[in-house]
């Protein structure tokens, strides 16, 4: 079987840099994808967290004006991965992160930054970097999006494009009188290109574009296709139906695996669930529980946002705490948000505790510490968090929507008797049906028999990348016609 060569373009990719679980998966996929012959080269921006990371990199290709400026491809290998940067620190050499500045405000040139790295990967398919040229691209999100139209208007014979939505909620959308500066053709300024709302669309141009679109869990793919979860998109998606089709995410299980875990006190597999309890009283000591309570401990990992439902648990944190149980959260994000768990932990000292930020080593001590992880998402294209805690024995309460619901088995009465359940689901979303999966999820802790099973199932339970690695692999070759 012939190698295939895949050219993916993101704004990040873990280990180089993240902000959520984009990065991740980016990450994760080409090492998933080898064993199945595809070779992917990843296409990030420059921005100097990157750099910092990269280590020996060799100049493949320079620019000498894209988008006000001079700008370099470096090419590098980290940790078994192949990257190609974009080094074009008239856009990127900044601080702040990858999408905004230090004040918390959107970059004022993110069309420019995320249009420079369509216009290199187009170029890096026109032979640009003098490496193999990539039979596929596989774009990720709106940053990525205006590869479509590049490649589409400024290749005769094209690769074939592959669109996957992460979030539909984060569409990249900038007025009409961006279109000339950003050097696309006229012809592609029209409902049948990039036109979107009267300006132009980032995430919009990677779908009309693309030969097949995926997104990451089935459930969130049906979702899409209707006015509520397409957010705008919904009429061109249903109108492509036939090419979109779901894909589950998975999790690196090299990287998250309590056995071999060294980011946490204490390792342990399915069979020493006990050894979790020092995982659980260091948890609680970073955040200022108690730890000698014997409680059940509720942890959030997510970001601070009303499509996460955090609103939704601020409102029932007094009927969590009825329930003898303890909160601890990580995340970042509305500073609403922000300031109502601050205000929480403040008001419930060793019941509450907050970190507000991202760290992922606390991340890991979260997932296996906390006696269940709480997912209260309004809206979910597959969401890693729950994977992880299946994966750690972290009991997952989730709202049945996306890939919650494709991932999640709910500890409801038939699933409990077959055996088969990993954790607790709820719907709709609100603040009732939350706090009754609180309360069911405590009764479920109450019987610890019940809950061992629960913990042993989630473990159990394969959520590595291997069966979506083959769906992704299987897609790309048809499209290669390989």
């Amino acid at each position: 079987m012939m190698p295939l060569p895949v050219l993916a373009v993101a704004s990040e990719a873990y280990p180089l840099i993240k902000t959520g679980g984009l990065a991740d998966v980016v990450g994760a996929l080409p090492a998933a994808l080898k064993p199945h012959g595809v070779d992917v080269t990843t296409l990030l921006p420059g921005y100097p967290a990157v750099l910092d990371r990269l280590g020996t990199a060799e100049a493949v290709a320079r620019f000498g004006d894209l988008f006000g400026g001079a700008a370099t491809l470096l090419a590098a290998e980290v940790e078994g991965a192949e990257f190609l940067i974009l080094d074009a620190p008239h856009l990127y050499a900044r601080e702040g992160g990858p999408y905004v500045g230090p004040d918390g405000s959107e970059w004022s040139d993110n069309a420019f930054r995320f249009a420079a790295l369509g216009k290199a990967a187009a170029d890096i398919c026109c032979g640009a970097a003098g490496l193999p040229l990539p039979q596929i691209v596989h774009l990720h999100d709106w940053q990525a999006g205006l590869a479509g139209p590049y490649l589409t208007h400024g290749i005769e014979a094209r690769p074939k494009i592959v669109a996957t939505i992460h979030n539909i909620a984060f569409q990249g959308w900038f007025p009409a009188s961006f279109a000339a500066r950003l050097g696309l053709p006229e012809e592609a300024m029209s409902i049948e290109g990039v036109e979107y709302f009267g300006g132009v669309g980032f995430l919009k141009a990677a779908l009309w574009y693309a030969d097949r679109i995926t997104t990451v869990s089935p459930t969130y793919a049906c979702e899409i296709l209707e006015p509520d979860g397409g957010i705008g998109l919904d009429g061109l998606l249903s109108g492509r139906a036939e090419i979109v089709s779901g894909v589950l995410n998975g999790i690196d299980v090299g990287i998250w695996n309590p056995q071999t875990d060294e980011r946490v006190p204490a390792r342990y597999s399915a069979e020493s669930l006990a050894d979790r309890a020092e995982n659980k009283r260091a948890l609680a000591r970073r955040f200022g529980l108690d730890e000698q309570s014997g409680r059940l401990t509720f942890g959030v990992v997510s970001r601070l946002s009303s499509q996460k439902g955090l609103d939704l648990l601020a409102e029932a944190v007094p009927t969590l705490l009825s329930l003898d149980a303890d909160l601890a959260l990580i995340g970042a994000g509305d500073a609403w948000l922000e300031d109502r768990f601050r205000t929480l932990a403040a008001e419930n000292p060793g019941r509450v505790g907050t970190f507000i930020g991202y760290d992922e080593d606390l991340a890991h001590l979260m997932q296996a510490g906390a006696d269940a992880i709480l997912v209260p998402s309004r809206f979910e294209p597959c969401g890693l968090t729950q994977l992880c805690a299946l994966r750690y024995g972290a009991v997952p309460v989730v709202a049945r929507v996306g890939g919650l619901a494709d991932t999640v088995i709910d500890a409801n009465p038939a699933a409990l008797a077959a055996g088969v359940a990993t954790g607790v689901q709820f719907s709709p979303v609100c603040q009732s049906a939350l706090e009754a999966a609180l309360r069911r999820t405590a009764a479920l802790w109450a019987d610890k028999a019940q809950w061992r099973r629960l913990q042993a199932n989630g473990m159990a339970t394969d959520v590595s990348w291997d069966a979506s690695a083959k769906a992704y692999a299987a897609l790309f070759r048809e499209l290669a016609g390989s």
